[in-house]
Parts: C-alpha cells; structure tokens; sequence
C-alpha cells in the first residue's frame, strides 16, 4: 500500500502557507488603511522647510542641505541618519548620488542629485514621491504632451503612486526627495541597474548597509 506521508507532509505545508499569506494580506491591509498614522515627516513642513533653505543659502547646496538636517533633526530626533555619507545611484537609466536622511518600511527622505546633469525613467512605484527641487531644474515629460513639464528651484514634482514619467535633470540639479508608502517594493528599481547594468557591487553593498541600518533602526524605535 502507498505510504501517504508525503502527501500528508505537502498537505500540511500547503496549509502552512495560506495561513501565513492571509495572515501577511490581513497585516497589509490593516497597515494600507492607516498608513498616515506612521508617518512622522508632513509633505507641507518639508516643502516649506526647503523653500527657507534656499531663502537662506541661495545656490549654496550644501548649505541648504545642512539648513534641512538641522531643523528635521530638532524636530523628529532619533529619526534622522546625521552621517552625510554620499553614495552614487543608478536608477531607470539615471545616475546621481544619494545622502539617505531617513529610511523605514513607509518613508524615506534623502538628498538626490548630480552635478554634471543625468535623464532617465522615474520608475513607476508603490508610494507617493515629493521631489523638493533644491538648486537647478528638473523636466519631466508624460506620454501625450508636446512640452515639458519644468520644476525650478522652490518647487515639488508630485510623482504619484502608480505613474511614472520620463525626467530629466540637464545640468547640476540637488533635490530634497521624499517618499510616503510603501518603501521596501521600490527598492528592487534602486538595484535594478545595478545588479544588471553597472555590476558596481561596492555601492550596491554600501547602499544596502545604510539603508538596513535605518530601517532596522527606525523599527526597533517602533518606526513602520
């Protein structure tokens, strides 16, 4: 007679499995629902904040960058990364750097740019993105249009969850980039390009340490 263990055995798995999934649906759908109640960063303090930057320090980047970390960290202490440690990013066909501020499972916030100019695809992503033009102009275009939309100094491009456009930043353009909703999904466009393009495994590896090391650390504060 036909043992019947391993059936049994893929039987029991199989159950395993779908509890954990109508477990993990429950879990994101409860989160989905309340989503603003874990951000500590308001799109319209961080438009406002970026605006007084560039009041203060005009074309000095790295002034208003330093403006922007201040006052984020008296006003959300214990969520901000203070360590100004630049890594290149490729994404969509674009290469800038990145100084990631913030990072947990529904927001990050990071200083993005170039200081030689860049294009390439947005990406199309499974959160919100604010990009706070700093110092330079950004362009964007959408199928359809016949002129470019252009985002100058002061000024937000609201990519909104699910679009994606064709950017282009053609000269040095800094951004103060801010994104609310679900984080960790758009991290497969950030190591697209690495992982099949560029092969720059050093910042690949960098990226992923510094990126862990805040999630992980905003979670054990209770940080979703």
């Amino acid at each position: 007679m036909p043992s019947t263990d391993g059936s049994g055995a893929i039987g029991r798995l199989l159950s395993i499995l779908a509890i954990l999934t109508a477990l993990l649906s429950a879990v994101v759908y409860t989160v989905e629902q309340n989503l603003e109640s874990f951000y500590v960063f308001q799109t319209d303090h961080l438009h406002d904040l970026a605006k007084r930057g560039i009041a203060q320090h005009g074309n000095n980047t790295r002034g208003i960058v330093e403006y922007i970390v201040t006052e984020l960290s008296d006003k959300v202490p214990g969520h901000i990364n203070l360590e100004e440690d630049w890594v290149f990013n490729n994404a969509g066909g674009a290469m800038g750097a990145m100084y990631i501020i913030h990072a947990s499972v529904t927001e990050y916030l990071i200083i993005f740019g170039t200081a030689i100019g860049t294009e390439g695809h947005t990406g199309r992503h499974t959160a919100d993105d604010y990009f706070h033009i700093l110092t330079g102009t950004q362009t964007a275009y959408v199928p359809g249009e016949y002129e470019p939309e252009v985002y100058p100094p002061g000024s937000v491009h609201h990519l909104r969850r699910g679009d994606a456009k064709q950017y282009k930043m053609p000269e040095g353009c800094f951004a103060l980039e801010y994104a609310r909703g679900w984080i960790p999904p758009m991290l497969f466009f950030g190591f697209a390009d690495g992982l099949s393009s560029t092969l720059d495994f050093p910042t690949l590896w960098k990226t992923t340490r510094i990126t862990g090391r805040e999630m992980i650390g905003n979670l054990l504060k209770g940080k979703l």
